[in-house]
């Protein structure tokens, strides 16, 4: 359970990141905030490419961010878009790599939005758990 304090330092976090979004083909803009089990927080946005493909998405960095600083386990997410919009498949997936299912905040640039949770997003997810 996460308090009603952190979950809102989270959705801020991920808020305040979107501003930093380099997105100047599709021009949405998204920022994403990871949890960590001991309390860190991380950021990540959205950076696109003139070659579509290498694109990489919010979460994605927030993810890659925490694991290059030796960091395994997320706790909770928040992404912040204009429009509260949902995580792509790829992202969904690289959460569950590194998180159960906890809490996701789906949020406007206000802070309006909508709770959920990974495995919602994400049901039967593959895992680490599946390769033994």
């Amino acid at each position: 359970m996460i308090s009603s304090d952190l979950r809102d330092k989270l959705i801020q976090s991920a808020c305040e990141a979107r501003q930093n979004a380099y997105a100047p083909y599709s021009h949405y803009r998204v920022g994403a905030a990871v949890l960590t089990e001991d309390g860190r927080l991380y950021t990540g946005v959205n950076v696109e490419n003139a070659s579509y493909g290498l694109t990489v998405c919010a979460e994605r960095n927030a993810v890659y961010k925490m694991v290059s600083e030796g960091i395994g386990r997320i706790m909770a997410v928040a992404v912040c878009t204009e429009n509260a919009g949902s995580p792509c498949g790829a992202c969904r997936q690289v959460l569950a790599e590194f998180a159960g299912d906890v809490p996701v905040w789906l949020v406007d640039d206000k802070g309006n939005g909508r709770e959920t949770t990974l495995y919602t997003l994400l049901p039967d997810h593959f895992g680490p758990e599946h390769l033994t």
